[in-house]
């Protein structure tokens, strides 16, 4: 696989940073190695979407104001071919929001960096498997 551009959000640096540290450069031998884009704010996000490029997005569900559960529902209804979405939730509860957003894929925080890397990696390939999407006229 080559080259991956991963997103992730969060209003708090402290959890960008986090998940950037579980997930590493190359989290598998096949994957990577992995660009880093860091978002804080929701509008951050949809801007990085839409100019392209993404082949991952890491949304922490509890982010403010926007949470990362909301934007993955609306980045999979309004982005034609969105990048795969990956949520973060705090709560295991709270994995029904997870399956509500359409994420591809969830992580627990605090993030376990023993699992993380794995997630990522066969999400990434999942995303580099599909098709791409055609528009019809």
């Amino acid at each position: 696989m080559t080259d991956a551009t991963v997103l992730v959000y969060s209003h708090r640096p402290e959890v960008r940073e986090a998940v950037r540290t579980a997930v590493g450069r190359r989290p598998a031998a096949d994957v990577g190695p992995l660009t880093w884009v860091e978002c804080e704010t929701g509008d951050e996000v949809i801007t990085a979407v839409d100019l392209g490029g993404i082949d991952l997005c890491i949304l922490d569900g509890e982010a403010q104001p926007t949470g990362g559960l909301a934007l993955s529902r609306q980045m999979r209804e309004e982005v034609l071919d969105p990048p795969a979405l990956c949520v973060l939730i705090a709560r295991q509860p709270d994995r029904w929001l997870a399956h509500w957003s359409l994420a591809d894929g969830t992580l627990p925080f605090p993030i376990d960096p023993l699992t993380a890397p794995g997630v990522v990696a066969e999400l990434l390939r999942e995303h580099a498997d599909r098709p791409p999407v055609v528009r019809r006229r």
